[in-house]
């Protein structure tokens, strides 16, 4: 790649560009609920949600926020009221959750409720020790048709975590009531801060309207109570600090270890992450060689390819990020042909007898259309591709970083193949089809049906309809829009995908990497 050349610099630029729109939205999730509530917070001698993760994980060990522009473009503030990632205590990589209590009091809307829900499925996937740092009022009620009846869900995770012994802890900061008493209720092991925390059913003023009963906060639900009397609480803080120290030494004492295999020497690439940025053009039908970022993600930039020669559409092969196995597919020239599609259905059978996880790099169009392409099988070889990516067990990883569209997307794992994990650069794509191509299709639609049944058809009418349809389509495939609606685990600066993907690997590893595969490799 050449990196002097006025393409490079072109793609570059734009991918700054797209990176300081993110900048702009990180902004906004760094400020919370904003200045004056973030006070008001602090006033009440209580850290804010991103200061209690800082302090519960290891010093100096990272933290992978996940999903963090949740929300994004709804109704309700970016990030959805709650931080969630992935940070090492005491040693141990868990799945960290904290309310964001200045924002709305930390209550649970529908993109809340999505992001909790998808922040637990990793944990139990990846057999994470689950950490909820817990301050919420609880259901947003105006939305609550919205939560409240797939919300039960996250308590039935919290038991089928501990069913299958992946440690639950709660740390409560402040409020849990009503159905968020079920918080701690149903976690391993509790801790309340005294004079603090404050768990129950209903508070003083629904007990008293329900039961004449007058009682107040500390009586009906606080700590001291919990610790005491109800033995809710298994420990008992003094404060916030005091409360992270103990969550850590409980964390300390799990004798929690990973099943997963163990990463073996690292090398850094030959080539600079740096260079990631100018990679993909600015126009996603440019196409661009996926060997590119791979000589600037894995180890030593050392890549055995599979079948090289065969089906060079897609990219496929072996190599290891941060010391960790990894069979890679990744699309080549954007459109899958038949070729394509029955070379990457062998590659991740033969990745299954490994039991080597596998990540998918997308740029993809879809598969081919065409009568040719009908005649020769697509449909049949596409299918053998989205089946064998259906049924594979081996854990996967997605990365979107040019079009993912149409079928193609499916066949590459994308978010409803249940990856394990699913990042996106800034300058991806997803929908059905591009933009342009889909409101052509529509209006072409139109116009013959018109055509049809003999009726008038207004073709200035139809190319103002054709250039609405194509701005919605491509203000939807924008990656934000698509993290805002919980689709992806968060969209990463292409400079840290090295980073992002072996914090990824290592998740994996805390579970054993497993695959029920046992036939023979078959060609087709």
């Amino acid at each position: 790649m050449d990196t002097g050349a006025e393409e490079y610099a072109a793609a570059a630029a734009a991918m700054r560009a797209k990176l300081q729109e993110l900048d702009e939205v990180n902004a906004q999730l760094a400020a919370a609920g904003g200045e004056k509530a973030v006070e008001r917070h602090r006033k009440r001698g209580k850290l804010t949600a991103r200061e209690r993760i800082d302090l519960l994980v290891d010093r100096d060990a990272p933290f992978l926020e996940l999903c963090p522009y949740a929300a994004w473009g709804s109704d309700f503030p970016v990030g959805a009221s709650v931080v969630g990632g992935i940070g090492v205590v005491s040693g141990v990589e868990c799945m960290i959750v904290a309310n964001d209590p200045t924002i709305a009091g930390g209550t649970t809307n529908p993109r809340t409720l999505k992001k909790q829900l998808r922040l637990k499925d990793i944990a139990m996937e990846n057999r994470l020790p689950m950490i909820s740092l817990v301050e919420s009022g609880g259901a947003n009620l105006p939305t609550q048709s919205e939560v409240f009846i797939p919300g039960g869900a996250t308590f039935r995770h919290l038991a089928e975590m501990s069913k299958a012994g992946i440690p639950t802890i709660s740390i409560v900061f402040g409020n849990s009531t009503a159905g968020g008493a079920y918080q701690p209720g149903m976690s391993d092991h509790v801790v309340m801060i005294e004079q603090q925390s404050k768990v129950f059913l209903g508070g003083p003023p629904l007990v008293k309207a329900a039961t004449g009963e007058v009682s107040d906060d500390e009586s009906l639900g606080g700590a001291q109570m919990h610790a005491r009397t109800s033995g809710l609480a298994d420990y008992l803080a003094r404060d916030e600090q005091d409360a992270l120290r103990i969550g850590r030494r409980i964390v300390a004492r799990l004798n929690h270890r990973k099943e997963g295999p163990a990463p073996g020497p690292v090398a850094a690439p030959l080539h600079s992450g740096e260079e990631l940025l100018g990679i993909v053009p600015e126009d996603l039908r440019i196409p661009f060689d996926p060997r590119e970022v791979l000589a600037r993600v894995v180890d030593g930039s050392d890549f055995d390819e599979f079948k090289p020669l065969y089906g060079s559409g897609m990219v496929t092969g072996w190599a290891r990020i941060h010391g960790y196995p990894v069979g890679i597919v990744a699309n080549s020239k954007g459109v899958i042909f038949s070729e394509e599609a029955q070379k990457v259905t062998q590659f991740i059978q033969i990745a299954n007898r490994q039991r080597t996880p596998l990540l998918f790099l997308h740029n993809t169009t879809g598969y081919m259309v065409g009568r040719k392409y009908e005649e020769g099988g697509i449909i049949k070889h596409g299918s053998m591709m989205v089946n064998a990516v259906s049924t594979s067990t081996v854990p996967h990883i997605s990365l979107l970083i040019g079009a993912s569209y149409g079928a193609g997307h499916y066949g590459m794992c994308g978010r409803a193949y249940n990856p394990r994990f699913l990042f996106a650069w800034p300058s991806a794509k997803s929908a059905v089809m591009g933009g342009a191509q889909l409101a052509d299709v529509v209006t072409s639609v139109a116009k013959a049906s018109a055509e049809a049944r003999g009726l008038p058809f207004d073709d200035e009418k139809n190319e103002l309809r054709r250039a609405a349809i194509e701005k919605q389509i491509e203000a939807e495939s924008l990656p934000l829009f698509l993290s805002g609606m919980v689709y992806d685990d968060g969209i990463i600066d292409p400079r840290d995908t090295r980073t992002v993907l072996g914090l990824s690997l290592s998740a994996i590893a805390t579970g054993p990497v497993e695959s029920d595969r046992t036939y023979g490799i078959f060609r087709m």
